[in-house]
This record gives C-alpha cells, sequence and structure tokens, in this order.
C-alpha cells in the first residue's frame, strides 16, 4: 500500500479533514483516528511528522472559535507535564523499530476505545479532591500519547471533567492545551529529524481543506448526535488498530 501513491493522496485528503472535523467541535474523536490510518500507508515516525503541520493549522481556526473562553490556571497546570511527557515520547519514537511503533500506536488506539467505552463508570467511581500534580500527570500522560500518536484525550478529558468546568470551559481549555502541546512538540521533532520538508511542500495542496472541515465540523455538532459519530470512530480505531497489529 505504501507504493500506490494515489492511495496515499485519498488516505492524507481524508485524514486531514478528520482532523479539522475535530478542531471543529467534535472532541478528539476524529483526530485520534488520523495517525493510525495514515500509518497504514508510511512509517509511524514520518506519519508524526507530516501530521503536525496540518494539526497546527487547524488549532489557528480552532481558536478563533472559542478565543479567551478557557481555564488559563488549568491550562498551566498541565503545561509542565506535558513537557516532560513529549520529552519521554520523542525519545522512545526515535529509540524503537518502526514495527514496535505501530504496534504502540495500535496499543494506544485501543486503549483509547477501551477508556471511551467505561468513561462514565471510570468518571462515576471517582471521588475527586483537587490537587495540583493531578495536572502534571495528566499533562505528562497526555504529552507522552499525544508525542506518540497525535492523542492526549482520555487523560485531558478525565482530568478537565473532575474540575467541573462548564462544557464551553471545558471545550475551550482543552483547545488551548492541545495548541500549546502542539507547538511543544515542534522542537522535539525537528531535532528528531521527523519533519520532511520537500514532503510537506509537495502535500501543501492539503491545507485549503483545513477550514472546510473546521466548518464542518462546527455544522456536524449541530446536526448528527455526538454518540453516534463517536461510535463509528471508535469502530474504525478497533478496525485500523488490528490492521496495524497484523498487517
Amino acid at each position: 500500500m505504501r507504493d500506490n501513491t494515489t492511495v496515499f493522496l485519498i488516505m492524507l485528503a481524508a485524514v486531514t479533514f478528520l482532523v479539522s472535523l475535530s478542531k471543529g467541535g467534535l472532541g478528539g474523536m476524529a483526530g485520534t483516528l488520523s495517525t493510525p490510518l495514515m500509518a497504514l500507508v508510511m512509517p509511524v515516525n514520518q506519519v508524526l511528522g507530516l501530521l503536525l503541520p496540518i494539526m497546527l493549522l487547524a488549532d489557528v481556526f480552532s481558536i478563533a472559535m472559542h478565543w479567551r473562553r478557557w481555564n488559563g490556571r488549568l491550562v498551566w497546570l498541565l503545561i509542565p507535564g506535558a513537557v516532560v511527557g513529549v520529552t519521554i515520547g520523542t525519545y522512545f519514537i526515535t529509540n524503537v523499530s518502526t514495527h514496535v511503533l505501530k504496534i504502540g500506536l495500535a496499543t494506544i488506539a485501543l486503549v483509547f476505545v477501551v477508556y471511551k467505552l467505561l468513561e462514565k463508570r471510570i468518571l462515576g467511581s471517582l471521588k475527586y479532591q483537587e490537587k495540583n500534580w493531578h495536572g502534571w500527570l495528566a499533562g505528562t500522560t497526555a504529552g507522552f500519547t499525544s508525542a506518540m500518536a497525535h492523542s492526549g484525550v482520555p487523560p485531558i478529558s478525565i482530568y478537565l471533567m473532575l474540575q467541573d468546568v462548564s462544557p464551553r470551559v471545558f471545550i475551550a481549555t482543552s483547545v488551548l492545551f492541545y495548541t500549546i502541546l502542539n507547538w511543544i512538540k515542534v522542537p522535539y521533532y525537528y531535532f528528531a529529524g521527523m519533519f520532511d520538508f520537500q514532503r510537506l511542500w509537495q502535500i501543501a495542496w492539503v491545507f485549503p481543506i483545513v477550514p472546510l472541515g473546521v466548518w464542518f465540523g462546527r455544522w456536524l455538532v449541530i446536526k448528527v448526535p455526538k454518540n453516534i459519530f463517536d461510535n463509528i470512530i471508535l469502530v474504525l480505531l478497533v478496525i485500523t488498530a488490528l490492521l496495524l497489529i497484523f498487517g
């Protein structure tokens, strides 16, 4: 499949659209699927460097939609751990084989699926007393999984839900944190040699898809029940993870 240019281009356009949908208000579900899908057509370490600029562009539109509606204190508690997590994650990426990275990516995807299926039960069983180190822990976990797979949703979702913030603040705070997290990854990926600037220039044609996907994502939030959309993404995640493991 990696030798089929047409398949690669179709997958890239589809993944760019998925990333943009997630930034348009559908949370991290669609974005979580992007890296495993692209890993079906190219090596994981190359996927990560290829998708990050697309995510950074989508972040611009996402931030604009939720400007200054976030809880800055919670974001600041998450950032120190995010730096630690990205450091560990990038070290792992650059010191293991492509096969191990594929298995790790598939594992993260399946863990995400299990988390989403048990999310209400997990949160309902927790008796929470706020501590600053909870933010550091959530940030570290999110930083590691984001560096490995551009997926830091579960720890951040759990942390913010436990803070009892409004839905609007929850989304805006998530958006701001993920934007900062993506920029934290830039120098790490650069010095790890994960950016192929020639390839990035060649795939610049997908960038106009980003604002379209963000707008469509915002429209879907209103028109399509979120649970239906999430269930579709979960099924696709399981299928993609199994293809990574056994393909």
